[in-house]
């Protein structure tokens, strides 16, 4: 009896191990037996660790990052980002000193100020004094054309702000509850987005703009900042933000009533999760991808849009500067000084061109069918 029900124990041992896919030691070979819990062997055995599942947006940050074009355009746009915000401070400190006619002798800190006008020394070509020469009323262009990439920046950063936030919430709102909430806003989007932009934005500056450098040159802190001739691009910011978030509605509207089919949204309901905590936690994370796209894609038109207000004389004003203001003062005398406006025209060209590749760039990596 004894003898049976150590056979059967064996029995149950070796049918054990072998579904485990481990042979019991009286069937193993003389030539292998002792070498079998080697550690060798025994890591041989071990079933293999699972890697960990791929990251989507890794995944899509590393096809971005494959992309020459979007690559160079985003390391040209860092750079003319740097030379705005410290470029001036830079230059204000290279040059030697030069006779004024007003001042007597001034130093670089006084010449390569963008508002700073040599009535004498007006259309120069470039030189050690003035790097890329002067406009009609004796400016530094170099210092302006800086000072004009620092306010085309600046409105656009300022309308994305307003586009994401307000695009975003509206978009997740009428897409996660539907009903009457995504026909009101869905209608009220497709109204705000009939509107003409630009005939808004010339309608708003034309009402308020002969007050806003005095309103905004009162304020305590941005007071110097925007009475300075930039009073303007808050006005253009506020009218191009205002008919800009529509499309950001759209796209997030749409992406959202498919993230509220998935299981996970669901699952979350069935758990008791509020619905505010369910849009912040489970669908505005997943919004990332189309909201950088579509947010990189809307800034070229953000500075196209700037530019266009400043040449038709509603934007920035002297002795303020911007990339279309300093177009529009070189306009007149094109045919026999080209400079004044072939620069801001280039620099302007190479930014909507360096952002429209990085959009492109963006779109295709994020895009699921372009894994392959």
């Amino acid at each position: 009896m004894e003898k049976q029900e150590k056979e059967l124990t064996e029995a149950s041992s070796d049918a054990i191990n072998a579904a485990h896919g481990i042979t019991s030691s009286h069937t193993i070979p003389d030539e292998t037996r002792g070498t079998a819990l080697s550690p060798i062997n025994a890591g041989q055995s071990e079933p293999q660790m699972k890697s960990a599942p791929p990251n989507p947006f890794r995944e899509s940050m590393q096809r971005f990052r494959r992309d020459v074009r979007a690559m160079i355009s985003l390391g040209f746009m860092i750079f003319l980002v740097l030379l705005a915000i410290f470029g001036p401070l830079i230059y204000k400190h290279i040059g030697g000193i030069y006779p004024s006619d007003l001042q007597g002798n001034i130093g670089p800190a006084i010449y390569h100020s963008y508002d700073h006008q040599e009535l004498s020394k007006i259309l120069q070509g470039p030189s050690a004094q003035y790097w890329l020469g002067t406009d009609t009323l004796g400016e530094d262009l170099l210092a302006r054309m800086m000072q004009g990439v620092l306010i085309s920046i600046t409105v656009a950063l300022l309308v994305e702000v307003v586009d994401i936030g307000l695009g975003v919430t509206v978009g997740v709102l009428a897409g996660f509850y539907g009903g009457w909430i995504d026909v009101f806003l869905a209608r009220f989007t497709d109204l705000v987005f009939a509107f003409p932009g630009l005939l808004f934005a010339i309608l708003l500056t034309g009402i308020f703009g002969a007050t806003a450098n005095d309103y905004f040159s009162s304020l305590p802190i941005v007071g110097g900042f925007l009475g300075n001739g930039n009073a303007m691009l808050v006005l253009i910011s506020l009218a191009l933000a205002i008919v800009s978030w529509p499309l950001m509605a759209r796209y997030v509207r749409g992406q959202t009533l498919q993230l509220r089919q998935q299981q996970f949204v669901e699952a979350a309901q069935t758990a008791g999760t509020t619905d505010f905590r369910i849009m912040l936690k489970h669908i505005v994370p997943n919004l990332l991808n189309i909201v950088v796209v579509t947010s990189t894609i809307n800034i070229a038109g953000t500075i196209i849009g700037e530019s266009g207000l400043s040449v038709l004389g509603l934007g920035v004003v002297h002795p303020g500067s911007s990339l279309g203001l300093m177009i529009a003062d070189g306009s007149d005398v094109l045919s026999v000084h080209p400079w004044p406006t072939l620069f801001p025209t280039i620099v302007l060209t190479l930014i909507v061109l360096a952002i429209s590749f990085i959009g492109d760039g963006l779109r295709d990596a994020f895009d699921p069918h372009m894994k392959n």
